[in-house]
Protein backbone atom coordinates (compact mmCIF):
# COMPACT_ATOMS: atom_id res chain seq x y z
CA UNK A 1 0.00 0.00 0.00
CA UNK A 2 1.55 3.59 -0.59
CA UNK A 3 2.56 5.62 2.14
CA UNK A 4 -0.20 8.50 1.95
CA UNK A 5 2.14 11.24 3.22
CA UNK A 6 4.71 10.50 0.07
CA UNK A 7 2.09 10.53 -2.14
CA UNK A 8 0.13 14.07 -0.50
CA UNK A 9 3.56 15.69 -0.38
CA UNK A 10 4.05 14.72 -4.49
CA UNK A 11 1.12 16.18 -4.85
CA UNK A 12 1.66 19.68 -2.77
CA UNK A 13 4.89 20.18 -5.01
CA UNK A 14 2.56 19.38 -8.03
CA UNK A 15 0.44 22.17 -7.25
CA UNK A 16 2.42 24.43 -4.83
CA UNK A 17 4.74 25.07 -8.24
CA UNK A 18 2.55 24.53 -10.66
CA UNK A 19 4.46 21.98 -12.79
CA UNK A 20 2.66 21.41 -15.99
CA UNK A 21 2.90 18.30 -17.48
CA UNK A 22 3.90 16.41 -13.99
CA UNK A 23 2.15 14.30 -11.86
CA UNK A 24 2.29 12.88 -8.36
CA UNK A 25 3.40 9.36 -9.35
CA UNK A 26 6.34 11.04 -11.79
CA UNK A 27 8.56 12.01 -8.79
CA UNK A 28 10.36 9.18 -7.16
CA UNK A 29 10.65 9.34 -3.67
CA UNK A 30 14.29 9.72 -3.87
CA UNK A 31 15.17 11.74 -6.31
CA UNK A 32 16.37 15.12 -5.52
CA UNK A 33 14.33 17.91 -5.23
CA UNK A 34 16.37 20.78 -6.14
CA UNK A 35 18.65 20.33 -9.23
CA UNK A 36 16.82 17.19 -9.94
CA UNK A 37 14.78 16.19 -12.84
CA UNK A 38 12.46 18.23 -11.62
CA UNK A 39 14.85 21.25 -12.10
CA UNK A 40 13.57 23.25 -8.97
CA UNK A 41 15.87 26.17 -7.97
CA UNK A 42 16.13 28.34 -4.84
CA UNK A 43 13.03 30.60 -5.39
CA UNK A 44 11.04 26.46 -5.51
CA UNK A 45 12.35 25.29 -2.66
CA UNK A 46 11.08 28.78 -0.29
CA UNK A 47 8.08 28.41 -1.95
CA UNK A 48 7.53 24.91 -0.85
CA UNK A 49 9.04 26.19 2.08
CA UNK A 50 6.46 28.37 3.08
CA UNK A 51 3.45 25.77 2.03
CA UNK A 52 4.96 23.30 4.10
CA UNK A 53 5.05 25.11 7.23
CA UNK A 54 1.17 26.35 6.43
CA UNK A 55 0.15 22.87 5.57
CA UNK A 56 1.97 20.91 8.62
CA UNK A 57 2.85 23.59 11.46
CA UNK A 58 5.96 22.83 10.83
CA UNK A 59 8.77 25.64 10.83
CA UNK A 60 12.20 24.94 9.01
CA UNK A 61 13.97 28.15 10.15
CA UNK A 62 17.40 27.69 8.60
CA UNK A 63 18.90 26.96 4.65
CA UNK A 64 20.48 24.20 5.98
CA UNK A 65 17.89 22.55 7.50
CA UNK A 66 15.79 23.37 4.66
CA UNK A 67 18.80 21.46 2.30
CA UNK A 68 18.24 18.47 4.32
CA UNK A 69 14.36 18.21 5.03
CA UNK A 70 14.04 19.17 0.65
CA UNK A 71 16.63 16.68 -0.10
CA UNK A 72 14.14 14.26 -1.97
CA UNK A 73 10.20 13.49 -0.76
CA UNK A 74 11.29 10.63 1.57
CA UNK A 75 13.66 12.80 3.56
CA UNK A 76 10.86 15.71 3.38
CA UNK A 77 8.07 13.01 4.42
CA UNK A 78 11.09 12.14 7.49
CA UNK A 79 11.36 15.67 8.62
CA UNK A 80 7.58 16.18 8.38
CA UNK A 81 7.06 13.01 10.38
CA UNK A 82 9.43 13.96 13.43
CA UNK A 83 8.65 17.53 13.15
CA UNK A 84 4.51 17.93 12.64
CA UNK A 85 1.85 17.36 15.31
CA UNK A 86 0.52 14.06 14.55
CA UNK A 87 -2.98 15.03 13.73
CA UNK A 88 -1.48 17.10 10.81
CA UNK A 89 -0.45 13.94 8.73
CA UNK A 90 -2.50 11.97 6.68
CA UNK A 91 -4.25 8.61 8.03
Amino acid sequence: MPDPLLFQLKTLVVETLRLEDITPADIPDDEPLIGGGLSLDSIDALELVVRLEKEYGIKISSSEESRTALASIGSLAAYIREHAAADRLPA
